[in-house]
């Protein structure tokens, strides 16, 4: 019989995957745990336009994504943090700070996923970071001010 998984199964398929199981199975294991349902071609059909909406979807953020890391390629944001007499920072900077950074001055929303550190951002000063989306790489200056 054949099913469309709504959630992962271990054994038969990951969710949203079409796969032939024992009728028995299905009956009695699958439909009461609400974990698949039968594959008609009715709903076969919807799913396959559930996935190409979804794809489409993947594609147009991935996109604007690209288009965001092309912008941001060669700026400069800066962010404040305690620092020491001597320029060290209490708290490394993390990727959640540049994004809160990039969005106050710019107002784009960047994934944290897509920032990628050279090297840790430890000190006072001005720092290099890399933004990355799926067909762009940009570099972008991350500047640390102290905060008294």
């Amino acid at each position: 019989m054949k099913v469309i998984l709504l959630k992962d199964v271990r054994g038969v398929g990951l969710h949203g995957e079409i796969k032939n199981v024992a009728e028995g199975y299905a009956i009695n294991g699958l439909f009461p745990k609400k974990l698949a349902e039968a594959a008609t071609p009715e709903k076969i059909a919807e799913y396959e336009a559930k996935r190409a909406e979804h794809e489409a979807q993947k594609v147009q953020e991935e996109e604007q994504l690209d288009n965001k890391v092309a912008a941001l390629r060669g700026k400069k944001v800066s962010l404040s943090a305690r620092a020491t007499e001597k320029g060290g920072l209490f708290k490394t900077v993390h990727e959640k700070d540049v994004t809160k950074a990039i969005h106050t001055e710019y107002s784009l929303e960047i994934p944290e996923s897509s920032i990628r550190f050279l090297e840790p951002i430890k000190t006072v000063g001005e720092h290099s970071v890399m933004l990355q989306s799926k067909n762009h790489k940009a570099e972008f200056g991350v500047v640390v001010v102290p905060v008294a």
